[in-house]
């Protein structure tokens, strides 16, 4: 297949198909030979937070100078951002091939009855597999899609594990209760390997240290075993303090702003600490460079000035409290111009009730989510007196930056989905202008 050819045949598949269960992923990675057995990997899950630690943790290895792989999901515009080497998403080219590969043997299992049709992420993930291993990378750090026991990406054996956070999201997916979740994402722990968790309470840590007190695995708590301390912050980034243990505390320097940040870029630094523990390579200079030089897209992501416009995908209560608290540190006494747009499955008026302010304009779009999108008028009712409904997401990002004027902030913000489709809109609009 060529690329086209081969983004009709994961669409084909169907966009939101998920089935949970690990015999699909077996058998399709066992006629492939395997090739998730034969790289060294980091694994991470949570409900917030896992992509930039994904993300940091790539960016330590690489400033090590080794080969290093990510797999993570969603993409914001393109299938290929979901698999990289080295920072650079996989070429139309490699990727085309690696999924017709893929798609030989999942037919193949398919036609021997080995189990049914795999879906588009298991497709995706075995895609990731073959193509890391065919690449010779040095690691790759693996996001989970979804919860944890039961995703596909839970077939590899870690150097470590990551567990960044537990709080409610995909409920009808990973269970209705905190606990229920942490149990979901507790599956990752593998026997003996070292997990690092920045869940916080008794109903997240609970099953965590259950499970790897079962699994006979070291577990390293936030908080406890070590923790982060500001030293300055602004929305160019932040300086702080990591402490580790009794004797190492050192500071760093990011990018990211957000007091969440810290959190998440010590637990990123502990996990590429403990696989350093069995490759010297990976040094002090690796671990403030690698952080140093992470910049996570669509994540309190300043793309432009006067006035300020943010994106952020902040599409669950926890998500949208770490965006409010930025928005009041940052911009203290501010009204905030939303262009706001969420999917129908998430808890719309959780994220409402945490994010929006009385005094702050909220423009709502149909975010790009197919089916699942929550329609302009219906989260227009459930904001309130302070919410307009607009037709489309053009209309409504010119609408808020007019009413935001030089000052003002415009915040684009509700689906990774939303934040995806402003970039493409973005980019259309500055083509036509050249």
């Amino acid at each position: 297949m060529n690329y086209v050819k081969s983004l009709e045949y994961l669409d084909s598949l169907g966009k939101f198909g998920i089935q949970l269960g690990m015999e699909r992923i077996e058998g399709l990675l066992r006629e492939l030979g395997n090739p998730e057995q034969k790289i060294k990997t980091v694994h991470v899950t949570g409900t917030n937070g896992k992509g930039s630690v994904s993300s940091m943790i790539t960016n330590i290895i690489l400033a090590a100078g080794l080969k290093v792989g990510k797999f993570t999901s969603p993409h914001l515009v393109k299938y290929n951002e979901r698999i990289e080497i080295n920072g650079k998403d996989i070429s139309d080219e490699d990727f085309a091939m690696t999924i017709t590969a893929v798609k030989v043997a999942a037919d193949s299992v398919v036609q021997k009855g080995v189990c049914e049709q795999p879906t588009q992420f298991e497709i995706l993930t075995a895609a990731a597999f073959l193509y890391f291993h065919l690449q010779k990378v040095d690691y790759a750090v693996i996001e989970v899609g979804l919860g944890g026991l039961w995703d596909s990406t839970n077939i590899i054996t870690p150097v470590v594990s990551v567990i960044t956070n537990v709080s409610l999201d995909h409920t009808d997916r990973c269970g209705a209760t905190v606990a229920r979740i942490a149990m979901q994402k507790a599956g990752i722990i593998k026997e003996k390997v070292p997990v690092v968790t920045a869940a916080e309470g008794e109903e997240a840590l609970g099953p965590i240290v259950t499970m790897a007190m079962f699994k006979e695995a070291p577990v390293y708590l936030y908080g406890k075993a070590f923790y982060g301390t500001e030293v300055t912050s602004s929305m160019d980034g932040q300086k702080f303090t990591l402490h580790a243990g009794d004797y190492y505390h050192s500071d760093y320097e990011i990018k990211l702003p957000g007091e969440h940040q810290i959190k998440n870029t010590s637990v990123a630094i502990v996990a590429a600490k403990l696989v350093s523990k069995q490759d010297a390579r990976i040094n002090e200079i690796a671990l403030h460079m690698g952080v140093a030089n992470t910049l996570w897209p669509g994540r309190l992501e300043r793309i432009a000035q006067k006035p300020d416009l943010i994106l952020d995908g902040a599409h669950n209560p926890d998500g949208a409290l770490a965006l409010r608290k930025a928005l009041d540190k940052y911009y203290p006494g501010k009204k905030v111009h939303f262009v706001f747009g969420m999917m129908g499955d998430k808890d719309m008026s959780g994220v409402i009730k945490t994010l929006i302010k009385a005094d702050d304009v909220v423009l709502t779009v149909r975010a790009d989510g197919g089916v699942r999108a929550a329609e302009a008028d219906v989260l227009a009712d459930l904001v309130g007196a302070n919410a307009v409904a607009e037709s489309d997401l053009q209309t409504a990002y010119h609408k808020a930056m007019n009413l935001a004027g030089e000052e003002g902030v415009v915040c684009v913000c509700g689906s990774l989905y939303l934040v995806g489709e402003f970039k493409a809109m973005l980019q259309r609009e500055k083509e036509q202008c050249h």
